[in-house]
């Protein structure tokens, strides 16, 4: 069975540089899975893409926006460990679906990464420690990213929340 971490907190806070190094003990068969798949129109987040490839070692990348746990399943050989970067980008990737879609959907995901036979981590955003938006949809997606870390959380072994660099184990 998959053991399932979960790394949450604010933006720029070290989750992503702390999912690396705690995966590097997989050796170099981890599979970092991205969220974001870009169009290339948006050039500050193609930055943040390159930044991201440059900080990590030369593993497997997969562009998984939607299944994740199907696209994983077709991979040969098989991860030693999984890197999923970011929750919040596969969220935005569905916003058009329900929110009861988008939550069944990920506890689909929750599932088979339980059922797995590698370790995996699952990074996300924290969007709620700020104002209220003044717009629907933004605080629809706020709401939906808290609700879908409270699913990740629920299910994980362990879980982490990064302030300024900080580890903080929730649980």
């Amino acid at each position: 069975m998959g053991e399932l971490t979960f790394i949450t907190g604010p933006v720029r806070s070290g989750k992503s540089q702390r999912a690396v190094e705690h995966a590097k003990r997989w050796g170099s068969n981890t599979v970092f899975v991205a969220t974001y798949r870009s169009d290339g129109s948006d050039e500050e987040m193609m930055a943040r893409v390159r930044r991201h490839r440059a900080e990590r070692p030369s593993w497997r990348t997969l562009e998984a926006p939607l299944d994740i746990a199907a696209n994983l399943a077709t991979l040969s050989p098989p991860p030693s460990g999984v890197i999923l970067d970011c929750l919040t980008l596969w969220a935005s990737a569905r916003f058009s679906a329900s929110d009861d879609a988008i939550l069944s959907d990920w506890s689909a995901q929750l599932a088979a990464f339980k059922k797995a036979p590698w370790p995996i981590i699952i990074v996300s955003n924290e969007l709620g420690w700020s104002l209220v938006p003044p717009d629907r949809e933004t605080r629809r997606f706020r709401d939906l990213a808290g609700t879908l870390a409270q699913f990740t959380a629920a299910a994980a072994d362990e879980a982490w929340l990064m302030v300024a660099g900080c580890p903080l184990r929730l649980k």
